[in-house]
């Protein structure tokens, strides 16, 4: 039987609603305290009494713009300087469904900056801490469209593959030093997220209605691949084969991305 006094402080940001607070619900009822990071003061104190009260875990909060350089400094701090926190989940962003013809640069801009800057920084204050106690979990909140950029604005899915290929890369420099790390990959899923985008759900199709994952499911999912030991986890893929085949053949790949002469079809002579 698990020790749940021994588990530690979960830090989850983003965790106000939606997808982070399915996160600090199920991580309270499996033994873990809590850090709670997001804007929204009130939504924040008002989910927080409700998993203390429920789970009689140590729950505390943290209202905190990680878009702001002074809010990061200050998550990083207490990454850096708590020795009770064992898991950071770097859920906090927001996406787009604007063109770019449609986009505002500046908006994303502060998408980059929550998306990938803050998940950066973040992850950086963590691990020293986390390989000097031989320990430690990172879940990093990517998408589909990390792998399917076709299906959203491109600079969110830029952002999402910048998740997915730092997630693989920490893993690569990690694994051996006992900290384990999660890239989950969400479908489009029931939450604020596609109002945030710029298209609420009220306004789609009943058929891409009916394919949005609940963010309860989305979560269990993303535990079971924590426990299962999976690095990258994709909720709604019915065959891991067909991820896995997929890595295989990035893997296959990269012993030729290193020759150091250009392929044949780029040396033809120059037409005149």
């Amino acid at each position: 039987m698990v020790d749940k006094s021994a588990l530690g402080t979960a830090v989850i940001t983003g965790a106000s609603s939606g997808i982070g607070a399915v996160y600090a619900e199920r991580l309270a009822q499996r033994g873990y305290d809590l850090i709670l990071v997001s804007r929204d003061r009130v939504k924040l104190e008002s989910g927080a009494t409700h998993i203390a009260n429920g789970t009689g875990r140590s729950v505390r909060v943290l209202p905190t713009d990680l878009t702001e350089c002074y809010d990061i400094t200050c998550i990083e701090e207490l990454l850096r300087s708590d020795s009770s926190i064992t898991m950071l989940v770097n859920n906090a962003g927001f996406g787009s469904t604007a063109s770019v013809l449609e986009a505002d640069a500046d908006r994303m801009q502060t998408l980059i900056n929550l998306n990938v800057t803050a998940l950066t920084r973040l992850t950086y204050a963590a691990v020293p801490q986390f390989v000097q106690r031989g320990h430690g979990t990172i879940i990093n909140i990517s998408s589909i469209v990390a792998i399917a950029p076709e299906l959203l604005n491109g600079v969110y899915g830029g952002s999402k593959a910048f998740v997915l290929a730092f997630t693989q890369s920490l893993h690569h420099e990690l694994q051996a030093k006992g900290v384990r790390v999660q890239a989950v990959l969400p479908p489009g899923t029931r939450t604020q997220f596609f109002s945030v985008a710029g298209t609420p759900i009220e306004t789609m199709t009943e058929e891409r209605r009916n394919r949005l994952m609940s963010p309860e499911d989305l979560v269990d999912a993303a535990l079971a691949g924590l426990d299962q030991g999976e690095l990258v986890t994709l909720p709604s893929l019915p065959d891991k084969a067909e991820w896995e085949e997929y890595e295989a053949a990035r893997q296959r790949m990269i012993p030729n991305l290193l020759r150091p002469e250009p392929a044949e079809r780029y040396r033809s002579a120059p037409q005149t």
